[in-house]
């Protein structure tokens, strides 16, 4: 029951959380960044809650053959560190009066602690006021969690090392800790370093503040939700904040949009004629409202492209990602001002505003007899109020899908009744005194295709692992790494194919029926990869169906075009070459990226970087392109190109 209670944040919490602000922009950090941490204990102590410090090194994610499986505690600590480049976050935890600490809701505030902003402060300021707040309060049934996150190593880095502490057995690594603690012992003996507990989180938020000014004529609250492979919080959580922050707090809420969809002519015409459909159909009848404006189309387009892209991305959004590989619902709120110079003038207004909020987020949460289970999981946003659910989006993903099986058995019964005919009349040439009975396998020369398309996955499979080894080589830029893996990938896939003979026998004589048990073993194989791939990422699968589909129900040879010389054969040869340059991964990489960000800066090596960002973050989408999308535009080609 969001904004049921009247807000208790009082204009004395919103006071001491100013204070709060103002010390930490006095102090220079730039000597050890121990300073900030150091007042924040004090300060939580004095309130009577529990605190300490987690100490953490940058974590470094190379490309690993397993990277993907490993789950979220892969990466390596660097060998060249040092005791200042821990980085230090600080846990403040208020046990709840009629909890059994068994639950807790955790506020996160990054911050860098050598170079600390203004925003960053107040951000800090909003989570202390709420903490004195919540330090005194009867209701609390959930521990709250302070994570005041170190972010001179990164948001994600300093909220993922400690989950990654929170929910393991060793917390840090306590050689080097030992190590920096023996050559600075009168800085470590005012660190509390005991690991401390609250229990299972219900929830959490990251709460920040920028200084970059709204378009909108009031304060801005965006909301960040995106996870790893496209995990989305349960959608209550989102729910309740839009809810509180709109109709208590009278915030602008937004979530992403593609801004360079809002121009597009197409998609305003396309508006239009919506709109104007369903004011006809209201003229005729009243019930039928199934209008809308074409601003509000042309933005829900825009914003519904941009949460299927960053789902299918597989990268977080924010430091909340890192609490959805723990299936801990979280997202983060990032309050923009309506002027950028309204940090110094409004900071009292601000910090009471999204204080209230964030206390009515955990009054709400609070009140949760068991875990987010109720709501939506999977979900495409269009606006902050407005979704699209698994049981319709699946829908369209399945239409799409569906003529794959459809079309493979169709190809197969083709090519199984071909043959046995022209072996029939073949023998019925012959006297009857020479035909000899021998068994046929024809019903089995299906292996055959099913054998070159094995060899082009196990190419792909390697392909996979190429950028491990090379990786490896020193000084080589971007683009010398991927001209170097394009190559290895060629060479590669000539020597497999050679090697396996993967082609058809001289037994089958009936060149028209190869090319046909290929595309349907193709076909079949294409189909299992984007229904696994849509169990895994839904928005991956769906992108990669919009390619690969209609470029595997087309592929045929491009001789056999030729031969039939019509318009109706020119114009499927032209798709067909059309499908397979759009198709390839290093060009659908190019066109969306110069369709987001534009073609002016665009380097060879960026799929380079794209894909070792990909990697780094454990996103499917990379094992889906090289093993799933990239094998099938392979077999694609060698259709096309069969000798007919």
């Amino acid at each position: 029951m969001p904004g049921s209670a009247r807000p208790m944040l009082s204009n004395d919490d919103v006071s001491e959380g100013e204070r709060f602000m103002n010390q930490i922009l006095r102090f220079d950090t730039m000597s050890t960044g121990m300073e900030i941490p150091e007042m924040i204990t004090a300060h939580i102590m004095d309130l009577g809650g529990e605190v300490n410090h987690h100490k953490f090194l940058p974590q470094f994610n190379r490309f690993h053959p397993l990277h993907f499986f490993l789950g979220p505690d892969a990466g390596t600590v660097p060998e060249n560190y040092s005791c200042s480049s821990y980085g230090i976050n600080t846990v403040g935890i208020i046990r709840a009066p009629r909890g059994d600490g068994k639950e807790a809701i955790v506020l996160v505030t990054p911050y860098n602690s050598l170079k600390i902003t203004r925003a960053e402060a107040l951000s800090m300021g909003i989570a202390y006021a709420l903490f004195s707040l919540l330090a005194r309060v009867t209701w609390l049934s959930k521990d709250i969690v302070w994570l005041a996150g170190d972010s001179r190593h990164g948001e994600y880095t300093a909220v993922a090392s400690w989950l990654r502490d929170y929910h393991t057995a060793s917390f840090g690594d306590l050689k080097h800790s030992e190590i920096c603690a023996a050559s600075n012992l009168s800085e470590m003996k005012t660190m509390h370093n005991s690991f401390r507990h609250a229990g299972t989180m219900a929830a959490a938020l990251v709460i920040k503040v920028t200084n970059r000014s709204t378009e909108f004529e009031k304060d801005a609250l965006t909301i960040y939700a995106e996870a790893s492979n496209g995990q989305m919080p349960n959608l209550d959580l989102i729910n309740i904040v839009n809810y509180l922050a709109v109709h208590g707090q009278g915030y602008r809420v937004k979530v992403q949009k593609i801004w360079s969809l809002l121009n597009v002519w197409w998609l305003k015409s396309l508006g239009q004629l919506i709109e104007m459909l369903g004011k006809l159909a209201g003229s005729l009848n009243p019930q039928w409202n199934f209008g809308i404006p074409v601003s509000e189309y042309v933005e829900c387009t825009a914003t519904l492209a941009s949460s299927l892209y960053n789902q299918a991305l597989g990268v977080p959004t924010g430091p909340h990602g890192a609490f959805r590989d723990y299936q801990v619902d979280a997202i983060t709120m990032e309050i923009s001002p309506k002027f950028s110079s309204s940090l110094n003038n409004r900071q009292y207004e601000i910090l009471l505003h999204v204080g209230r909020l964030v206390e009515g987020v955990v009054r709400s949460v609070n009140n949760l007899l068991e875990k987010f289970h109720q709501s939506f999981f999977l979900y495409l946003l269009t606006s902050p109020s407005r979704f699209v659910s698994v049981g319709v989006y699946m829908i369209a993903f399945a239409l799409l899908v569906a003529p794959l099986p459809l079309v493979a058995a169709s190809l197969f019964s083709d090519a199984t009744k071909s043959n046995p005919d022209a072996e029939k009349d073949k023998y019925a040439s012959k006297p009857a005194s020479t035909l000899q009975p021998a068994p046929t396998f024809t019903s089995w020369k299906w292996l055959y295709a099913a054998k070159q398309v094995l060899v082009v996955h196990l190419w792909s499979a390697i392909v996979t692992l190429l950028p491990y080894f090379v990786d490896q080589i020193p000084d080589s830029s971007p683009t010398t790494k991927l001209s170097i893996w394009i190559v290895l990938s060629i060479i590669t896939l000539l020597f497999l194919d050679s090697f396996s003979g993967s082609s058809f026998p001289s037994t089958i004589r009936s060149r028209d029926t190869e090319w046909i048990l290929l595309k349907s073993v193709t076909v079949a194989a294409t189909f299992i990869g984007l229904c696994l791939m849509s169990v895994i990422n839904f928005a991956t699968a769906e992108i990669g169906a919009l390619l690969l589909v209609p470029m595997c129900l087309t592929a045929v040879p491009l001789r056999l075009d030729n031969k039939v010389n019509t318009l109706r054969a020119l114009i499927r040869g032209a798709c067909n070459v059309i499908f397979i340059f759009v198709g390839f991964p290093v060009t659908v990489f190019f066109v969306l990226k110069g369709a987001l960000e534009g073609f002016d800066n665009m380097r060879f090596g960026d799929f380079w970087n794209w894909a070792e960002s990909l990697w780094a973050w454990n996103s499917a989408t990379y094992i889906y392109m090289c093993m799933v999308h990239l094998p099938c535009w392979v077999l694609c080609i060698q259709t096309l190109l069969h000798r007919f």
